[in-house]
């Protein structure tokens, strides 16, 4: 009996020095952190989720999947604690937040170039202009086959694929392309789910789709991307055109935009911490673009302040995105 109860207050004492490790290697942190949004941001939230829950077992992360608009339908009326969004914030999204009494602190996390793509096996298309981009996806396009761009090119009808209505990705490129927001023609195959449209693609060898930059390298060896003549030649979307801004005009920040309230619970705060520090290799590594350092430690001192708003109240104004972070509060 004596040694059944010593056995007893060995396991006992074992499983409290256990305990005690798991508590301090996961600093006692538990509870859900909630994100929902872009298809763009989802591959480096995913990332990010995995490797903070490696490190914090007692935290369960949820990555959503219901585009840019729709996630801040949900972030809004308090359904999520963080919104993934590749574009930012909309006049009629900061009203319906202040409707239901919803601050946030934005957060840029890295760059993105909208990639256009074709099927490798189209070998006549190495460019596309603004111009001719504008001119396939306008409203009530007349571009039917790749001889209504160009007279050279074959009279072989054009199969479209692109992004959903409620994705920050259409939203940006029709603003940019077409020049209005959510203004393009109905005659193409539409998915808030990048994958979609990159099986799309790559299945018909008259296809052209755009969609985010990291969709395109975990792909590339399925598609061909195509370079973009801003204006001043043509550029082939890199890691490296991507920041330094040649690849125009489809470069762009993405974001996260993280409730108030929820940032204030330690999880939160801890997961948005590890997002900005240690996460940054991750954003590389899903195929996106990091900030500079200096930048994101600007953002992290933007998050630990708790600065609720968004430095894009007026988005007439060409400011860099340090400039943003300096001057904008």
């Amino acid at each position: 009996m004596r040694r059944l109860i010593g056995a007893w207050i060995v396991i006992v004492i074992a499983f409290g020095v256990g305990c005690k490790k798991q508590a301090s290697s996961t600093g006692g942190l538990s509870g859900v952190v909630s994100l929902d949004g872009s298809s763009t941001v989802f591959p480096i939230s995913e990332a990010v989720a995995e490797e903070f829950q490696k490190q914090n077992p007692g935290v369960r992360v949820t990555v959503g999947l219901s585009g840019t608009g729709g996630g801040f339908k949900r972030f809004s009326s308090g359904e999520t604690d963080i919104n993934n969004a590749s574009r930012p914030i909309k006049p009629e999204e900061l009203a319906m937040a202040a409707e239901q009494h919803v601050g946030f602190i934005e957060i840029p996390v890295g760059f993105d170039g909208i990639t256009v793509a074709i099927n490798p096996q189209n070998t006549f298309v190495d460019l596309l202009t603004v111009q001719e981009l504008k001119k396939i996806w306008e409203p009530n396009s007349a571009i039917k086959t790749w001889r209504d761009i160009r007279a050279n090119w074959p009279a072989n009808p054009i199969t479209l694929y692109g992004p959903g209505t409620d994705s920050g990705t259409f939203d940006y490129f029709t603003e940019t392309v077409v020049g209005k927001a959510q203004s393009a023609r109905n005659d193409f195959t539409a998915s808030e789910d990048d994958n979609v449209l990159v099986h799309g693609v790559a299945g018909d060898s008259n296809a052209l789709g755009f969609f985010g930059f990291a969709y395109y390298v975990e792909n590339r060896d399925k598609l061909k991307a195509v370079a973009i003549d801003g204006g001043a030649g043509p550029v082939t979307p890199t890691n490296d055109t991507i920041i330094d801004g040649t690849y125009q005009p489809l470069s762009r920040p993405l974001f996260l935009y993280v409730r108030a309230d929820a940032a204030k619970r330690p999880e939160v705060a801890a997961f948005i911490d590890f997002y900005l520090t240690a996460g940054r290799q991750l954003v590389k590594e899903v195929g996106y673009s990091p900030l500079p350092d200096s930048t994101y430690n600007l953002v992290l001192g933007r998050f630990r302040a708790g600065t609720v708003g968004t430095m894009y109240t007026d988005t007439s104004k060409r400011l860099a995105l340090e400039e943003r972070l300096t001057t904008i509060r």
